[in-house]
């Protein structure tokens, strides 16, 4: 049976559009692009499958679709730009098949032209169409916020770009079955902009409340406090609040590979966010210095490593080089973290903590990366050594705080 919608890319950005779609009665075909990181679990894979969902490995079944969204990921590449590899594979595998008619629109995290740019041409050399013409091409920021009970696709605004008016149309009439606000921009290139917007305010504001951290620390500040009250007034104030690192999926983009010349706060925001893991590590040491203690033999324990409370994603973790930083020090790293069976660092499996409170009270020191819901931070900072709260999420004494 044909499919109204080929969701491309079945990872945190497909999951939930497809996920929305077919809660609207949307028949969806989800294609994969690669490895990705998006789960379902055992029951939201039932409620799909009963709501004609189907995944697909075979190309063939994107040719008989009225709309395919493309959710590929773009990762960092070693040049510090964006691996463009998944968007290419996506594409040519939907060029090959495209019919007249068929809408395409990308939401995969890009700088300004892509779409044109490169989208564009892959599309047309593969199908032998004309976007515009053919078949109606058009980019969409993602803003899935993973997790999130409060913010869904049926109450966050999608913002449309297309190549043409036509283009942004017929996008915007494919959202407007999912969403309740459909916003358009006067162009593809202004949509790719407004999620460089959008991810460049959360790293620049997120790196601005980090440089308060370590300043309010050295002051004998408690910053939490500080945000607590700024963040009462009604205007002007939007507050953030420090951590370890940032992760996630959207990583800050400042013009690289672009011409023109960079973002500089951008820079500088990637920059301030990027030492957080190692200010973590410094803070880690002191502690462990002041009690008597060196880090080399030290018994660490981590709690939460993934990059978001409640979710199993371990995209750019701080976790990860905080454990490194650790064991270069030669302390002797565990973790805990129920949404994360088995954690690897450095090729090597790093070991869990079975039971939460023996291991934080045998521990030398106990790091809070992630506060996930399930913690009892009350009866951790009772039990534990040591304990460095990297998320203020204990209670006003009960831990030294970031």
């Amino acid at each position: 049976m044909p499919a109204d919608l080929a969701v491309i890319g079945l990872g945190p950005l497909g999951l939930p559009l497809a996920q929305a779609a077919v809660a609207a009665g949307i028949t969806t075909l989800g294609y994969r692009t690669g490895p990705e990181a998006g789960s379902l679990s055992p029951a939201e894979l039932r409620r799909m499958l009963s709501g004609g969902f189907r995944t697909a490995t075979d190309p063939a079944g994107l040719s008989r679709v009225r709309t395919a969204v493309i959710c590929a990921p773009t990762p960092r590449d070693t040049g510090g730009g964006l691996d463009l590899g998944q968007v290419e594979a996506a594409a040519r595998a939907l060029g090959a098949q495209l019919r007249p008619h068929t809408t395409v629109i990308l939401e995969s995290p890009v700088h300004p032209g892509t779409t044109e740019d490169f989208l564009r041409p892959l599309l047309e050399e593969t199908s032998g169409l004309r976007a515009g013409r053919d078949f109606h091409l058009a980019y969409s920021p993602s803003r899935v916020d993973p997790g999130s009970r409060a913010f869904t696709p049926a109450n966050t605004p999608k913002v449309i770009g297309g190549l043409t008016p036509a283009c942004t149309e017929s996008a915007a009439a494919f959202y407007g079955r999912l969403t309740d606000k459909v916003v358009r921009a006067r162009g593809v290139r202004e949509a790719e902009t407004v999620h460089l917007l959008e991810t460049n305010f959360r790293h620049v504001n997120m790196a601005l409340v980090n440089e308060m951290a370590v300043l309010c620390h050295d002051l004998g500040v408690d910053l939490w406090d500080v945000v607590r009250c700024a963040e009462t007034k009604p205007f002007g104030f939007q507050a953030f609040r420090p951590g370890p690192g940032v992760g996630g999926h959207s990583v800050p983009l400042d013009r690289a590979g672009l011409p023109g010349s960079p973002l500089r706060m951008v820079e500088l925001a990637q920059q301030v966010n990027s030492r957080m893991p190692r200010y973590v590590v410094q803070r880690a040491a002191a502690l462990l210095n002041e009690h008597g203690k060196s880090a080399r033999g030290a018994r660490v324990l981590l709690l939460g490593v993934t990059y978001k409370p409640d979710l199993a994603d371990l995209t750019g973790t701080p976790a990860h080089e905080i454990a490194i930083r650790l064991m270069e020090l030669g302390a002797a790293v565990s973790y805990h973290d129920p949404h994360v069976p088995t954690w690897s660092v450095l090729d090597r499996p790093v070991p869990r903590a079975d039971s939460l409170y023996e291991s934080a009270a045998d521990a030398d020191l106990t790091i809070l990366l992630q506060h996930h819901r399930t913690y009892d931070l009350q009866g951790l900072s009772v039990k534990a050594q040591l304990l460095l709260d990297t998320r203020g999420a204990t209670p006003t004494g009960a831990a030294h705080r970031l």
